[in-house]
């Protein structure tokens, strides 16, 4: 469990060191919702109809412009070798750099979400059920970017392709999501949510390890 903490701490530091890509993060996230305004128009009960889907797609948007540092930095560089003959099967080692990864990338955006809401015209149920379900949800979002990032990690153009594969995993992840936020639907949609959450995340080191082997034979 040390080097397991140790490799999550590593990779914190890393990416504070870069510097500012949380809050790119946060910002991305914020300005969708400033620009939807703007372009639906200032109906204030149809933001707030609108205003689950809204949520989820900045988010997802959010978290894709973090997903080439997961693994590409450290194949350049050398260290995705030496960090598959660690003392850590990968399969440890790729749960470490997806926790830590979360974050950097999903934590800072929960955070953001009551500039989100005030945008909006959010309720404060509806605030705190977004914040339930990103928090559920963003978990499987980051699992499934995992298993992007590593499929396409020894492609030139692998930032340009795993988003393109990862849209489709992450469909069912934003419906039960929706679904969460939702006054009506939230509590069944909470379940699936979670469950498929719990499915993703337990699955996604395993596949990822996979695929960051054979891209290495």
């Amino acid at each position: 469990m040390s080097a397991f903490r140790a490799l999550i701490v590593r990779d914190l530091r890393l990416a504070f060191r870069a510097g500012g890509e949380a809050m790119t993060l946060v910002l991305f996230f914020v300005m969708v919702g400033v620009i939807v305004p703007f372009a639906i128009g200032p109906d204030r009960p149809q933001l707030t109809r609108l205003a689950p889907g809204i949520v989820w797609i900045a988010a997802f948007l959010s978290m894709l412009l973090g997903l080439d540092r997961l693994f590409r930095s450290d194949d350049e560089d050398g260290s995705l070798g030496l960090l598959q003959h660690s003392v850590l099967p990968l399969e440890a080692v790729v749960a470490a750099k997806v926790i830590a990864h979360w974050l950097v990338t999903a934590l800072p955006l929960l955070v953001a979400t009551p500039v989100l809401a005030l945008l909006l015209s959010m309720s404060w149920e509806q605030w705190w059920r977004t914040v339930l379900a990103l928090a559920i949800g963003t978990p499987a979002l980051t699992s499934f970017g995992a298993i992007g990032a590593a499929v396409t990690v020894g492609l030139r153009r692998g930032g340009l392709i795993a988003p393109v594969l990862i849209l489709p995993l992450a469909i069912p992840v934003m419906i039960f999501g929706v679904g969460t936020m939702d006054q009506m639907a939230g509590g069944g949609a909470t379940l699936f949510l979670i469950a498929l959450s719990l499915v993703v995340t337990a699955f996604s080191p395993f596949a990822a390890a996979l695929a960051l082997r054979t891209a290495g034979e």
